[in-house]
């Protein structure tokens, strides 16, 4: 080994602190070693290995864009078509029925399920579900729901 590459130890102490091992290609991107070559790295220098085997290696995002995504996945701060079906709930059915029942989500088949509180309540919906549903798809944006399931609570 050459007198050049010895080296007696770590040279301060951010130099033994474990590093992620990749070297810089230029300002922009970053080039990483293959896995093979980041274990070997590691063992040379004594540091643990703590990359799991199946992980995989991915573009770092920003997190606006993280969080962006989440907000509109999971309609954060925007009006969901279920939203507007329990704002009008009570003109849908009746002030009556309204009272003891309500509509809580769509599924992917596009029925839409309403828990119900009393027996007779549950019946009068279900004989009136066919112009129930007419009254549900002229709502704006909630074209797309097909029936309806009741449910008892």
């Amino acid at each position: 080994m050459p007198a050049a590459a010895k080296s007696t130890g770590p040279a301060s102490p951010a130099d033994s602190a474990p590093r992620s091992i990749a070297a810089v290609k230029d300002s922009e991107s970053v080039l990483h070693f293959s896995r093979v070559a980041e274990r070997l790295i590691a063992d040379f220098r004594g540091v643990p290995d703590e990359s799991s085997g199946r992980m995989r290696r991915r573009p770092t995002r920003a997190m606006a864009g993280l969080v962006e995504d989440l907000l509109v996945k999971y309609q954060v701060g925007r009006p969901s078509v279920e939203q507007t079906i329990r704002d009008h709930w009570a003109e849908l059915v009746g002030a009556p029925n309204a009272a003891y029942s309500h509509a809580t989500q769509i599924d992917a088949r596009g029925r839409l399920a309403i828990l119900t509180t009393h027996a007779v309540v549950r019946n009068e919906l279900f004989l009136n579900r066919q112009l129930i549903v007419d009254r549900i798809r002229a709502l704006p944006g909630c074209a797309h729901v097909r029936s309806l399931q009741f449910r008892s609570s």
